[in-house]
């Protein structure tokens, strides 16, 4: 499962992916609208600034905007940098590789060859989502509900 931080960090990055190209947001606007902590939402937004994903203003128009175009930022980019490796066994880390305690040999793990597969094609649906692509299913979500 992913922490609520990360649920929070995506769906800030939701939120400013939705306003207008170049407008930042202000962190009470954010909080509001996703309904997230605002003290929550400001070590959010920090961690995803000190990544370069995200970037501040200061001043009447100030706020947070997206560094980075939403097509480029990816679930498992967001996932990592927030909740670090994504692997379910340490010997699977692609980050944080380390051989669990309790094993005899990699090669011959039954547990180690099943959620091989299992990392693999997590891995490959979080890294090739967007932000963009999230807010372009929920769209096509909508409309298939209102029609």
């Amino acid at each position: 499962m992913i922490s609520q931080k990360a649920r929070y960090a995506l769906r800030a990055l939701t939120a400013l992916a939705q306003a207008e190209s170049g407008a930042s947001m202000m962190i009470s606007e954010i909080a509001a609208q996703q309904c997230i902590p605002k003290k929550f939402l400001e070590q959010i937004l920090l961690d995803l600034k000190r990544a370069g994903i995200v970037a501040s203003r200061r001043g009447k128009q100030g706020g947070y905007l997206l560094l980075k175009p939403a097509d480029s930022i990816t679930y498992g980019d967001v996932l990592r940098l927030i909740d670090g490796p994504i692997a379910p066994l340490p010997c699977l880390s692609v980050t944080a590789y380390r051989k669990c305690e309790d094993c005899d040999g990699e090669q011959l793990c039954e547990i180690r060859h099943v959620f091989a597969r299992v990392a693999d094609a997590t891995r490959d649906v979080l890294f090739s989502t967007t932000i963009a692509d999230a807010l372009g299913d929920t769209a096509k979500s909508r409309e298939r509900l209102s029609a």
